[in-house]
């Protein structure tokens, strides 16, 4: 018999709030969180806006040497997982730490430290040759990805299986639907999951210069991101982390948990196409919807909400309206759809799990975040996007689906829990 998967514990760090609630009071008011960038001078660049959080380590509980240990992102992820663990109520300490695990997903990991620590090494890259003198004795946490999730397991006294997975833009689903696979084959009966990403720093963000991903809407950088609409001009960069405590459904009830769904399908493809590029008639995605369905024992028109990726590239938007069309029929018109991204921005690989987060709280209180900034529809885009105004809806099932560079393509199936009430 297959174990079963569900979700008791939600820790989230996103642009615009801190915590849970002032995360999902934002998104339910349609109100974005991007803005000019100010972590450094971003003039030179050809976007010059982004998500940013308003982070004060200290005051979130870290202490002086957790704060220099650990890179941006790797604070992130150890606040959201004390705040994942304190929000599902299991004593950690009563639970054999071999059968806790950790499974993070991250696209850059470290990328805040390492041109940090490589500015200062360089003279600003100057010197082609950097001064090993000024090298942090930190550097090996910044150089290794891995060090992200053994300083969660650290956290929690997690001492099962523990990994991280990079995998682009779907990350943060991906690290999710391991620990689902490592919980259903009885390798953990708890694991600590999500991902966490702070990419904006100037060499990322000329990357995304470099091949015109990002928007150029500098002067108006509350409406920059416009998933789906026919005026959109790329993301928006961000950052931010979700972690989540996941558990053996039959021990969480056993317990008296309090359950926000249960993660009943996962699955990924990759397109083996084009690093960047995506094919119009999204199969690849649409494969990866079928078979999460499958996976849940779901036909298609059982989905009442769908999380997308929404990007805001004109090429993700119309690969993502094709493989809603192609899995789910004739429902996809009656579904509806919106983006988080327009209000929180493209995290890259923790995007995923944010939106898992907002996945389940619109299960838990029955409400349709709004894509925010959806004033004139792409043509091409011609499902139900949710413009501008959250909705009220008993949602049993919601689909949650990523997007990554490398043919990545993900999707999640949560589903409401038995005798739950939004």
């Amino acid at each position: 018999m297959t174990r079963r998967v569900v979700v008791t514990g939600i820790g989230v760090r996103a642009p615009g709030g801190r915590g849970v609630k002032e995360f999902w009071d934002l998104l339910t008011a349609g109100r974005t969180a991007t803005r000019r960038i100010s972590f450094f001078d971003p003039s030179p660049y050809r976007s010059q806006v982004a998500a940013e959080i308003d982070f004060d380590a200290e005051s979130e509980g870290l202490t002086p040497r957790e704060i220099r240990r650990m890179d941006r992102a790797a604070q992130f992820a150890v606040v959201c997982a004390r705040d994942a663990v304190a929000d599902s109520g299991l004593d950690f300490a009563a639970t054999d730490p071999h059968r806790v695990g950790v499974s993070l997903g991250s696209a850059v990991a470290a990328a805040t430290s390492l041109e940090r620590e490589y500015r200062v090494l360089s003279g600003d890259g100057a010197a082609w040759e950097v001064d090993h003198r000024y090298l942090s004795p930190h550097m090996y946490d910044y150089l290794v990805p891995s060090v992200m999730p053994a300083e969660v397991a650290w956290t929690v006294g997690a001492e099962g299986p523990a990994a991280m997975v990079s995998n682009g833009c779907t990350s943060g689903i991906d690290a999710v639907g391991h620990a689902v696979q490592l919980i259903r084959e009885g390798s953990a009966d708890v694991m600590v999951t999500g991902a966490s990403d702070t990419p904006i720093t100037p060499i990322v963000v000329a990357c995304f210069d470099a091949i015109k991903a990002t928007t150029p809407r500098n002067d108006d950088p509350e409406h920059a991101s416009r998933p789906f609409d026919a005026s959109r001009t790329g993301f928006v960069l961000a950052e931010g982390a979700a972690v989540f405590v996941l558990e053996e459904y039959e021990s969480a009830r056993r317990r008296g948990a309090h359950v926000y769904a249960e993660i009943s399908g996962y699955a990924t493809r990759c397109n083996a196409y084009h690093m960047t590029g995506l094919k119009t008639d999204g199969r690849e995605m649409a494969e990866a919807i079928r078979s999460a369905l499958d996976e849940s024992r779901l036909d298609g028109t059982a989905i009442d909400y769908i999380n997308a990726h929404g990007s805001g590239t004109k090429q993700n938007d119309r690969h993502e309206t094709a493989a809603f069309k192609r899995s789910l029929g004739d429902h996809a018109y009656r579904t509806p759809i919106s983006s988080i991204k327009s209000m929180v921005g493209h995290s890259l690989g923790a995007i995923g799990s944010i939106e898992i987060a907002a996945s389940l709280l619109a299960i838990e209180h029955g409400v349709v975040p709004p894509t925010a900034n959806l004033h004139s529809a792409d043509p091409e885009c011609d499902l139900d996007y949710v413009p501008l105004t959250a909705r009220e809806r008993r949602l049993d099932a919601v689909l949650t689906v990523g997007s990554g560079f490398g043919g990545f393509q993900s999707a999640m199936v949560l589903r409401r829990p038995e005798g739950a009430t939004a």
